[in-house]
């Protein structure tokens, strides 16, 4: 049985090459938790999660402080354990981002560690549904883009092979966003999806009159319409409409999860692996959503979630956005608008540690053994 012996901490921060903007904010900053750990027999597995520009010295100094000295003589392969532990350890900063993105950090590194040692990618470890899924954009889609750009990027994205674009909706006036989405779906015809994404932008009664509004845009979906703790509100929106409610990235516990499907809340769930704690729990919550006949379409870390979408068999797109190209060397592997499952044993993510040693913050650095 081989035990954990050493954890190594370090945090880079990933500027995104592309100006980022929703209803509600900018992006200007990705911080990166990375963490390695190294059982007793010299085999290494490497995690990671990710803050949108805050929180990522507090969940540092959790991981450095309270999360990694407990995994010290750990039995690597208990996953399950060890996760349930370190939540327990953590219940009075839980439910919560800066915890939750802590967790996912250490969880992701142990499924890492677990699936080289058995040499499988993390797909199969992880179920092993399908060996592809399904991609649709988001880079091109950003609010502050003029019209002519974002069906310039949807007809590109469409002759290129990706199933479908998001577009984040949430201008002054709900006309704009009419406007913007009829001049795309004009571009790209019927047959290509079109996603939208509001960022929480809008109180209830305002999303109600821009579902009903954009009804005749055959949209796939409206993603995260209100403030992701407003379970009722979402429930009187899905059965106002019959575009269908994605949520997901801003819950950060699979019990918010239950709630929103048991309440009939959302007809699409976008479980971040980053957000939710880790592989570990993003599994039960696809599970679970399966049993909804609900399809899983999670946000952002397309690196990652390209092996989990392929591990269940509800899954059904991997969202492109670049994200990891500075510090790997590995790349998603793309066939026909398609996300290919990588076949390399772990995440099937290769870090360039030359690349991170030049970028990593150094006062997070932290070696535990």
């Amino acid at each position: 049985m081989a035990r954990i012996e050493r954890i190594e901490l370090c945090m880079v921060d990933l500027r995104p090459k592309v100006v980022r903007t929703d209803a509600i904010q900018s992006f200007v900053s990705q911080e990166t938790p990375l963490v390695t750990i190294t059982d007793s027999d010299g085999a290494k597995g490497t995690g990671y999660s990710y803050t949108i520009g805050t929180g990522g010295s507090s969940v540092m100094r959790l991981l450095a402080d309270h999360l990694g000295p407990r995994l010290i003589g750990r039995d690597a392969d208990q996953i399950e354990a060890i996760w349930h532990e370190l939540e327990f350890a953590t219940h009075a900063t839980t439910i919560g981002a800066i915890t939750a993105i802590a967790l996912a950090a250490i969880d992701t590194a142990l499924w890492d560690l677990r699936a080289r040692k058995q040499t499988l990618p993390l797909w199969k470890l992880a179920g092993g549904a399908k060996d592809r899924c399904p991609l649709y954009t988001t880079e091109g889609g950003w609010l502050h883009l003029p019209v002519e750009a974002l069906v310039e990027d949807a007809v590109e994205a469409k002759a290129q092979g990706f199933r479908g674009s998001k577009v984040k909706i949430g201008r002054p006036h709900g006309s704009e966003d009419f406007a913007r989405l009829s001049a795309v779906r004009t571009a790209v015809g019927d047959a290509y999806e079109i996603m939208t994404d509001a960022n929480q932008g809008f109180a209830l009664d305002e999303a109600i009159r821009r579902a009903d509004r954009l009804r005749e845009l055959d949209l796939a979906w409206i993603e995260e319409p209100l403030a992701a703790d407003d379970i009722d509100g979402h429930v009187r929106l899905n059965r106002s409409t019959s575009t269908p409610i994605a949520v997901g990235e801003s819950l950060y516990s699979i019990r918010h999860f239950r709630e929103y499907m048991q309440k009939g809340a959302c007809s699409i769930v976008q479980v971040d692996a980053g957000r939710i704690g880790g592989i570990t729990p993003w599994l039960k919550v696809a599970h679970a959503a399966e049993a909804f006949d609900m399809p899983i379409c999670p946000h952002f870390l397309m690196e990652l979630h390209v092996s989990l979408t392929c591990a269940v068999q509800n899954g059904k797109y991997v969202e492109y956005i670049p994200q990891l190209d500075d510090i790997t060397t590995s790349r998603l592997q793309i066939k026909d608008g398609q996300a290919l499952a990588p076949m390399t044993p772990g995440l099937g993510i290769e870090w360039d540690w030359e690349a991170i040693a030049g970028r990593r913050i150094a006062e997070f650095n932290r070696e535990i053994r």
